[in-house]
């Protein structure tokens, strides 16, 4: 087996730390590759500190990756030494299933995560991007468009897939307004996608100090919520709401400034549950859903859809050794809009 380098969390209450591991042995399925960057996501900080309480340990975070692959096993057919790819929030799929669902694998049982899981065996631990190799079946690995930047690039793993799948899945478009609650990793990347399909997009940020970097993201409009107007402003404006703030906000608010038959969908995930009453959604026939990643296959026609645009992440690159620095900056909001690691500084 290699031995990789990487960072990882050993217990809830403590920072992360240098972590030496082994990666396991490459089969004929799998691509190798050599880790150049990796994102920094909210839920990192979640499961590091085990918020969501199903945390494991040591753990090893990071499902952003983009790198270079070094080898690839004798059945490959689709990726080559030197290729750039990237590794999304899952490394294997519909474990145990008769047959793959490509449309919605993450959706079905059997999903295994890029890091705090096993591997479909069962019994080996999978150890994320905050280290310098991963080892990956070749149908859960991307390719990166060669025009993208490879450090920006490495948020549209999570934060761009995010955003990509239900602005897809609801049909944004020409003739539809769409309004992104938050305007922060995920937020600035649903502004950028929704206006590259056409949509009239409107940020909902709680105050207007992100109002120009919203504008010239692609929003045609900015509205603070933490005015009441607003609510009074936009009521029944808009056909889809994409809610992506993980604090406790009245969603009820929200559903007020949904047109007829529009949907609300919520890709935050506050830590506590948020009441919401029936006559807020059944005037207007209305939608509450929710929506999670994406499969290999939406992911990649996402990455391909950034590549024709040009569409990246706004980041901020950071050391490895900066990484518990940017944890409570990330908490803060203090990030416009992504950190991302080098890794490269592993080896500082």
């Amino acid at each position: 087996m290699a031995i990789a380098k990487g960072y990882a969390a050993t217990d809830a209450s403590k920072p992360l730390t240098p972590f030496t591991f082994e990666r396991r042995e490459p089969n004929a399925d799998d691509v190798v590759i050599s880790i150049q960057y990796c994102g920094v996501c909210h839920s990192d900080i979640h499961q590091a500190r085990n918020e969501w309480g199903f945390s494991k340990y040591p753990m090893v975070p990071g499902h952003e990756i983009v790198g270079t692959v070094t080898a690839v096993g004798s059945a490959v057919s689709k990726y080559k030494v030197g290729d750039k790819v990237g590794v999304g929030c899952f490394v294997d799929s519909c474990v145990g299933c008769a047959t793959r669902d490509l449309d919605n694998e993450h959706y079905m049982p059997g999903l295994v995560q890029t890091y705090n899981d096993v591997e479909g065996d069962g019994t080996t631990p999978t150890y994320g991007g905050y280290s310098d190799s991963v080892v990956v079946k070749e149908g859960y690995v991307l390719s990166i468009p060669d025009n993208l930047p490879l450090d920006a690039a490495a948020p549209l793993l999570c934060a761009g897939i995010t955003l990509y799948s239900p602005l897809r899945h609801w049909n944004a478009g020409p003739g539809k307004k769409v309004a992104i609650v938050g305007m922060g990793g995920l937020g600035h990347m649903g502004v950028k996608l929704a206006h590259a399909m056409g949509a009239d997009v409107t940020v909902l940020s709680q105050t207007l100090s992100k109002k120009d970097d919203g504008l010239k993201l692609g929003a045609d409009a900015y509205y603070a919520t933490s005015d009441a107007e607003t609510f009074t402003k936009l009521a029944g404006t808009f056909d889809l709401i994409i809610c992506t703030v993980g604090t406790t906000i009245d969603w009820n608010a929200y559903l007020g400034l949904l047109k007829f038959d529009g949907s609300m969908v919520l890709v935050g995930v506050p830590e506590h549950a948020v009441p919401v009453h029936a006559f807020s959604v059944i005037g207007g026939r209305k939608s509450l859903s929710g929506s999670m990643i994406g499969s290999i296959k939406e992911t990649q026609e996402m990455l391909d859809f950034c590549g024709e645009h040009n569409i990246v992440s706004e980041i901020e690159k950071i050391n490895i050794q900066d990484i518990n620095e940017a944890y409570e900056r990330v908490i803060k909001s203090d990030v416009r809009y992504r950190f991302v690691i080098d890794i490269a500084s592993l080896a500082a």
